[in-house]
């Protein structure tokens, strides 16, 4: 990692762990984020999607980054600061910086499909708090796209240092390359992770790493470097669990893995439900298969 870009790396959205009862359990949370640190991630990227931020409790929500601050160091964790409302976005931010945190990842306005003019604002505000931002660009849930002109116009503005890209249109890095050639790319869809590695990106905003953390960061490491002999065949290996990254029950799916490899996935809040049992044999024969490879 580096200094002044701490979202540079493998850095894992992570997923949170919960006790039967659906409290949060911080213990386990700050072991798991020590966890992944061990087995050579780069850092971690709590109350994202995976992290299940829309049902959290605010004073549960800035737990979770003040534990994860404390086991593995600011420095190490960018939180995802989405909000309804830009104010309130801003306020996670600030909350972040003061537990120590150096970068903060934003989704554009999520309430409504906002225009150019709104979604500028919204990056704005948020990049008053002083943190450096990366976007995150989830045209898929969020029904706003921040197409490669406006990532150029939000960067050139000062508003945004990067973006995790998840529109899964690996063609995009490149043309974000031409218009904005210092704004770092992270790969947001493990299911790209190759081909946006390969396009140059600097980071990837990751999901599977949470079960499997060596072979990711293998994969990702030999990716990055263009070792495309170490990196397909590894690759081929784990996709058919990097794709349910971008299916709708991604967090059931990382969880069911998580369990599977020895780890603490357990439930999710509702509304998310139990996977289906032809999802679940599905997850759970692909972990497996893994696991006998020598991946887990």
């Amino acid at each position: 990692m580096t200094e002044h870009r701490p979202w540079r790396g493998v850095l894992v959205a992570t997923a949170l762990p919960l006790n039967d009862d659906l409290s949060v359990n911080h213990d386990r949370y700050a072991e798991h984020c020590a966890w992944l640190v061990e087995n050579g991630c780069d850092g971690v990227v709590p109350n994202g999607s995976l992290g299940e931020y829309q049902v959290l409790t605010p004073e549960e929500r800035a737990r979770v980054v003040e534990t994860a601050v404390a086991a593995i160091g600011g420095e190490r964790v960018m939180p995802g600061v989405a909000a309804y409302g830009s104010a309130e976005s801003r306020r996670w931010a600030e909350q972040a910086g003061e537990a120590g945190c150096r970068a903060v990842m934003l989704l554009p306005p999520n309430a409504y499909r906002a225009d150019e003019r709104s979604v500028l604002a919204h990056y704005a505000e948020v990049a008053r708090s002083g943190l450096p931002v990366v976007a995150y660009n989830n045209p898929i849930d969020t029904k706003v796209d921040l197409v490669p002109e406006l990532l150029a116009r939000l960067h050139g503005e000062g508003h945004i240092q990067g973006v995790k890209e998840f529109s899964g249109d690996v063609r995009r890095a490149y043309r974000i390359a031409e218009l904005a050639p210092e704004l770092d790319l992270l790969i947001g869809a493990d299911d790209v992770l190759l081909e946006l590695a390969v396009a140059g990106a600097k980071g990837w905003v990751a999901g599977y790493p949470n079960a499997l953390p060596r072979a990711s960061v293998e994969l990702y490491r030999a990716a990055a470097d263009g070792d495309l002999d170490a990196a397909l065949p590894l690759y081929r290996q784990l996709h058919p669990l990097l794709r349910w990254d971008s299916q709708v029950e991604f967090v059931q799916a990382i969880k069911l893995s998580m369990d599977i490899v020895g780890r603490h996935g357990g439930p999710c809040r509702p509304p998310r439900a139990a996977l289906l049992p032809g999802q679940e044999a599905a997850v759970r024969a692909a972990t497996e298969k893994a696991v006998a490879a020598g991946l887990a």
